[in-house]
């Protein structure tokens, strides 16, 4: 669990000073797209910020607040260098590890089912929630060792169990 921070509490990381609904939203909002870990640039996150209504953001703010929340660049799922919150903020990312704990992946045509380990489930699950809706994934339910995956779409399941199997190695 993360502990919590200045801007959590609704002040400045830097001063103390307590932040303006705005800055708490744009915060919010900040850190939200780099949970998504698609961005590569600075650029990307401006024109994300401003899609979603900071028209204001430039490349120097962007780059202040990467530099503020202590963002790195890594790879992600898809192995693409991208901007993400450090470890204890962000989500989990495939490793060896993971991968190990993934036992079988099948779907009925309307959900698919995970395997895992005992007690995998849950931390699986959250990693695969960061991939995110334009990957196919609507959302998860995760128990001790099972994970259910209702996608975007039905008609496309196969394609995104497919998918799902080779992020984990799985495919035959």
């Amino acid at each position: 669990m993360r502990g919590t921070t200045a801007v959590d509490m609704g002040k400045h990381p830097g001063t103390g000073h307590k932040l303006s609904e705005e800055d708490k939203n744009l915060a919010r909002c900040f850190k939200q797209l780099l949970r998504e870990e698609k961005y590569s640039s600075q650029a990307e996150i401006v024109e994300a910020m401003n899609r979603l209504g900071f028209t204001n953001i430039s490349q120097s703010k962007v780059s202040r607040l990467l530099t503020r929340y202590g963002a790195v660049r890594t790879r992600n799922t898809k192995m693409d260098m991208v901007y993400c919150l450090p470890v204890e903020l962000g989500v989990p990312t495939i490793n060896s590890q993971i991968k190990s704990l993934v036992l079988d992946i099948s779907h009925n045509g309307c959900i698919i089912v995970i395997h895992t380990s005992p007690g995998a489930a849950q931390m699986i699950a959250r990693m695969l929630d960061s991939i995110s809706r334009s990957e196919g994934i609507l959302g998860t339910i995760a128990g001790d060792d099972t994970i259910f995956i209702t996608p975007v779409d039905m008609d496309n399941i196969a394609e995104l169990c497919e998918s799902v199997q080779e992020l984990f190695e799985q495919k035959d």
